[in-house]
């Protein structure tokens, strides 16, 4: 045989091999592609390329699944889009571990441990979930342990992070013990987050459950968060935000801000909390802005909400100072208007259960106290309001009685 005919067949057999060797299907498993359970190896590059043939598919709706039973370990990873099929899903049966030690982010962003960026159409849900293994971080935190000598770098990784991401939802899946915030949505929009479980302690810092920075169109439903930081906290740049059906606790509350420390222009809007029971929290429906803060919050609603022994469950500081009374007056501020409490009830850990701290140079205006039943939480104590510069009004009955003007 001529050995150019022969050439030319060889080539034409092997590339007919490769095409059914990696043929385009709609189900991927990351055990096809090297990873490896438990929480010695790293299955990083494993889980990259099951999502580059996932991403890169042809066929629509396919299903990329992290098997039950089986722990993984990930060091940080970014999973790019934008993906070729509308609409994905990625099934979280078993659980994706981060590394225990610090040490392990020197060569990494310190910041992110799982990124989604610039995806549309996923779908992440599951029975499993996400280990952030966040203890070795604790042990070194600059809000706890002031003078440390850090073993690598003060900013702690966040779990899991939307990215410029579009049309995402989240559900089902569970997070523990995240070294900073478990989830935070950065630049995006249409993320819808469902029945999830959010579990760290107390006293762990700064691991805020969910942190929405910059994004639009987001809600979260049907959910359990405790941590060691606010439950759910909405940053600058945010608007429609629905937020229902969650119990937080422990916790810092479901707060706004703080916002406006470096002198930025706020833009924050529609934000409606509703159906929420706050437990053994430092607050509960929080508002909060640095006076140096230009620009406004406004539309702003909490509703039917439940407090048992919760610090401050109504609070808007509009002086939020790090200093306690240290930082002086100044002549700006955050403009916080039309923004309602309604059907609020509950016990107070603190004298003051009402606290609306506006600022003497941007007061806050079209606040709105409604059907209000706050009590102490200790047997024999009464609870107070207390605002400075807040101006609204009182409906029906509010008990501590209302301090508005």
């Amino acid at each position: 045989m001529d050995k150019f005919v022969f050439l030319r067949i060889f080539v034409l057999v092997s590339t007919t091999i490769f095409s059914f060797a990696k043929p385009n299907r709609s189900q991927f498993n990351v055990l096809d592609y090297g990873a490896l359970p438990g929480t010695t190896e790293d299955s990083s590059q494993a889980f990259l390329r099951a999502w580059n043939d996932f991403c890169n598919t042809t066929t629509e709706d396919p299903v990329l699944t992290v098997p039950p039973g089986k722990t993984f370990l990930l060091n940080p990873v970014v999973f790019n889009g934008p993906c070729k099929p509308k609409h994905l899903t990625l099934r979280i049966l078993g659980v994706i571990a981060a590394p225990s030690s610090p040490k392990t982010w020197s060569r990494f962003d310190p910041g992110r441990w799982l990124t989604f960026r610039g995806v549309t159409g996923l779908s992440i849900a599951g029975c499993g979930g996400f280990d952030g293994r966040g203890e070795g971080w604790w042990d070194q935190s600059c809000r706890d342990h002031q003078g440390l000598k850090l073993i690598h770098t003060y900013i702690e990784p966040q779990a899991l992070s939307f990215q410029l991401c579009n049309n995402i939802t989240l559900s089902n899946v569970h997070f523990i013990n995240s070294p900073q915030v478990h989830v935070l949505i950065y630049g995006s929009s249409g993320i819808d987050i469902d029945s999830i479980l959010i579990d760290s302690p107390g006293n762990s810092p700064n691991t805020d459950g969910i942190h929405i920075q910059a994004a639009q169109n987001i809600s979260i439903t049907n959910s359990i968060i405790g941590s060691g930081d606010d439950c759910v906290s909405i940053g600058d740049y945010t608007s429609n935000i629905r937020i229902s059906d969650v119990e937080c606790g422990p916790g810092h509350g479901i707060s706004i801000g703080s916002l406006g420390k470096d002198g930025n222009v706020v833009q924050v809007e529609n934000i409606h909390v509703t159906n929420v029971s706050f437990t053994n929290t430092t607050n509960g429906a929080r508002i909060k802005t640095w006076q140096a803060g230009r620009g406004y919050v406004r539309d702003i609603s909490y509703k039917n909400c439940k407090f048992d022994s919760v610090n401050y469950p109504i609070i808007i500081d509009q002086n939020y100072c790090l200093k306690g009374d240290a930082c002086k007056e100044m002549k700006t501020g955050v403009h916080i208007s039309n923004v309602t409490f309604d059907n609020f009830s509950g016990t107070s850990t603190t004298d003051v259960a009402i606290s609306l701290n506006c600022s003497w140079a941007v007061g806050c205006t079209g606040i709105i106290l409604q059907s209000i039943k706050l009590t102490s939480a200790m047997t024999g104590k009464r609870v107070t309001s207390s605002c400075t510069n807040a101006h609204g009004n009182a409906i029906g009955m509010v008990e501590p009685p209302s301090c508005l003007s």
